[in-house]
């Protein structure tokens, strides 16, 4: 018998605890364990029911997701899914959450983002995160030195793409890019609404510009796009000049953006003037584009198994032959810059 996984959903709002246990009820292995209104609540049904996923409210009265975030992951780490509502308030917090230790982020059901929507994704999501590691967080590890300027200027392009625990891998490989490192492009899964702010948080702490790309902006040495939540990201050429188009279109491995739209259009118009990375995450978004990439003769990394949150994409990668390259989240960035 499918053993089911068991999950508890904390939010202050009773519609909200009624519309995820119904819908997730439609899953044949997603089994609602229990709801909690607040924090307090959520303590003593994790003790009793033992819940393998969390999803968890931040924006709650009595004591803030936040607060109960730092709690659990110090003393009862549990795979966390953040629910936030899609305002520059609930982004700023949601990027917090991340790095406290949440395993990923999904958007309140809204005008534009039906619950059917958030139905399918949040079933994905907590699938993912049934598969997370996730370790007891103490204080933050000591982040390693950023690597000094490049010689010369590389006009290569790097694409990056990631899913589960995204987040904070890409926040490690980014801080140590040198400030005239080659164009980046990211691909994070990721709700409308959070992409500007996590690119504005990297902007903050790297030493390379990170800004939330716009159709037709230019991809320059010492700076990069990261795709906006909702729209897939290509790489395209005009002469010497490389630029991304950012446009809709239909979901790809049930993502918008997708890693394989990206790394395919790196493949077609950057070939061997390209390094493709991809990082921790859950499904095969992004294999299929990193094989088109290496075929295309450029150079390619895949995260390894022990520092990765979910094994997924890379895994699926490995597995077709589309990787140069494995290794630890830590030593990313130096074989790009090897690469380069």
């Amino acid at each position: 018998m499918l053993s089911k996984i068991k999950v508890l959903v904390v939010d202050d709002s009773a519609i909200v605890r009624k519309i995820f246990s119904e819908e997730l009820s439609k899953y044949p292995d997603i089994e609602v364990v229990g709801v909690a209104p607040d924090p307090f609540v959520a303590r003593d049904k994790i003790l009793s029911l033992k819940p393998e996923v969390l999803t968890l409210d931040i924006e709650m009265p009595r004591m803030d997701g936040l607060t109960f975030l730092r709690k659990l992951m110090k003393h009862y780490p549990i795979p966390t899914i953040i629910v936030s509502s899609l305002t520059p308030k609930g982004g700023k917090m949601t990027l917090e959450a991340l790095d406290i230790g949440a395993v990923d982020v999904i958007a309140k059901p809204g005008a534009s983002y039906t619950v059917g929507d958030m139905s399918s994704q949040l079933a994905e999501k907590i699938r993912a995160a049934a598969r997370a590691r996730v370790v007891k967080h103490e204080s933050r590890d000591v982040e390693a030195e950023p690597i000094r300027a490049l010689s010369q200027t590389s006009y290569k392009v790097i694409a990056i793409g990631a899913s589960t625990g995204g987040t904070e891998a890409l926040k490690t490989v980014l801080t140590r890019m040198p400030p005239n490192s080659p164009g980046i492009l990211v691909v994070q899964h990721m709700p409308a609404n959070f992409t500007a702010a996590f690119a504005e948080r990297l902007n903050g702490i790297c030493q390379i510009r990170v800004k939330e790309a716009r159709d037709n902006d230019s991809v320059t040495p010492g700076s990069a796009l990261v795709a906006p939540g909702n729209f897939h990201m290509l790489l395209r050429r005009s002469g010497a000049r490389y630029y991304v188009e950012v446009k809709t279109g239909p979901m790809v491995h049930h993502q918008r953006p997708a890693v394989d739209v990206l790394f395919k259009s790196t493949a077609k118009y950057a070939g061997s003037n390209a390094i493709g990375v991809i990082l921790t995450g859950m499904g095969s978004d992004g294999a299929d584009g990193l094989l088109e990439m290496k075929q295309s003769g450029a150079g390619t990394i895949a995260q390894d198994e022990k520092s990765c949150v979910v094994f997924g994409m890379p895994k699926e990668a490995i597995k077709l032959g589309a990787v140069d390259r494995v290794a630890p989240l830590e030593q990313i960035a130096d074989e790009i810059i090897r690469m380069v």
